[in-house]
């Protein structure tokens, strides 16, 4: 069964996107994505050696430094962590939120989140000793007590990365994460457009982190059978090997904010959130497409019925990624698949995909054919609206319809 929901307060007040805050293989920041994905540099950002068979988008050289200043700081958070409170400083920065603003302490926070990163050298080390002499009780008695910290049991506990956004950050307001894959980054943006369309809150820090280098995420992954153990292919070109995701490491957070709210303070819109849709299911044969087709009918539904540019989430996982695409390829007038570029970012790639959309209608035009696959047509002309589509590799659908703010307007 699908169930698809959409905003049903008409507009009052308007969602803006007012701060973005980046950070992929590709570097950080509007500036340096927006280059590289209008100059098909980042196609051959892989590391194709240190995880073979599979690849991963590796994370850019980051000056921790500059979103985290205390070295203390660092140290007690692991790499998913560190990756999600650095997009989430240059995502307040950009919205105009410096570090002793006053609206810090009434910017609330949802975040998407993964499980946490594992210490595989404990679990080596558990491993070793069952290994040696079956004894559990040992491994009770003198592996965990002497492995454990006070922020790791084995794995990092989700809800870290929202508290240390609020400790580095000085976000004093509420905050809340999502867990569940994909789901959660579609929840996420859906929960922080609905909140701030009721008139709950104002203004809402939200995004998500993957730290795709490591071992213990590709293992997790592998064992469904879900990655791209394959020579670097675009995520449409992946189905006659059976399809699978090569994951990337990046950050995105946005700072979402009621329209009245942004213009009393001069901010500087990208775009605006027009509509929200998720849906989850029962991925039966058909089930996909038709989830995907009531979500575009729902996102859609206030404007002409003429196709929409669609950056889409999918991660090349079969039989949905071809599910998708035999849907898009009627319902869209062009379609780009960031995952090609960025890699699939798992709990952040709804994220990215409204960050890149809302940085495509701030420049006024649509990025050029992410691959060669004959997927990927040219667009030419204004772009208005933009359509983001996120489904899950195993569950979970969702899309976001953003449309573009006339300066007048801001």
């Amino acid at each position: 069964m699908t169930k698809s929901s959409v905003n049903t307060v008409a507009g009052h007040p308007e969602v803006w996107v007012t701060g973005i805050g980046l950070v992929s293989s590709l570097g950080e920041g509007f500036e340096a994505h927006d280059a590289a994905l209008r100059s098909h540099a980042a196609e051959n950002v892989v590391m194709d050696s240190r995880f073979s068979p599979y690849l991963v988008h590796p994370l850019a050289q980051l000056d921790l430094n500059k979103q985290i200043p205390k070295k203390s700081d660092q140290r007690q958070m692991e790499g998913w962590q560190r990756i999600g409170v650095y997009a989430a400083g240059l995502a307040l920065d950009d919205a105009g939120l410096p570090r002793g603003s006053p609206l810090r302490a009434h910017t609330d926070v949802v975040v998407a989140a993964g499980s946490g990163e594992r210490d595989t050298a404990v679990d080596a080390r558990i491993l070793e000793a069952a290994a040696a002499d079956g004894d559990i009780a040992v491994l009770g008695k003198e592996v965990l007590p002497a492995a454990l910290r006070p922020t790791l049991f084995l794995a990092q506990l989700s809800n870290l990365l929202a508290g240390n956004i609020s400790i580095v950050h000085n976000l004093t307001a509420s905050s809340r994460t999502y867990m569940g894959e994909e789901m959660a980054g579609i929840s996420s943006i859906e929960n922080a457009w609905r909140r701030i369309g009721a008139g709950q809150t104002q203004i809402v820090l939200v995004g998500g982190a993957l730290n795709a280098e490591r071992e213990d995420l590709l293992l997790g992954y592998e064992l469904g059978c879900n990655l791209w153990a394959h020579p670097f292919a675009p995520v449409w070109r992946r189905r006659d090997a059976g399809g699978g995701f090569a994951p990337g490491s990046a950050g995105a957070f946005l700072v979402l904010e009621a329209s009245g709210h942004a213009r009393a303070r001069g901010a500087r819109p990208y775009a605006r959130i027009a509509s929200v849709a998720s849906a989850r299911s029962s991925r039966a044969s058909g089930e996909v497409g038709r989830a995907l087709e009531e979500l575009i009918r729902t996102t859609c539904a206030e404007r002409p019925s003429t196709p929409l540019p669609v950056l889409s989430g999918a991660s090349g996982v079969e039989p949905v990624t071809e599910a998708e695409l035999s849907v898009l390829r009627a319902r869209a007038a062009v379609v780009r698949a960031y995952g090609s570029v960025l890699g699939h970012t798992v709990e952040a790639h709804l994220p990215l995909g409204v960050a890149l959309g809302a940085m495509a209608l701030r420049r006024g035009a649509f990025y050029p054919p992410f691959d060669d696959s004959g997927v990927e047509l040219s667009m030419d002309g204004a772009l208005d609206d933009v359509l983001i589509t996120s489904l899950g590799h195993w569950r979970g659908e969702g899309a976001v319809r953003l449309s573009r703010i006339s300066t007048g307007e801001a």
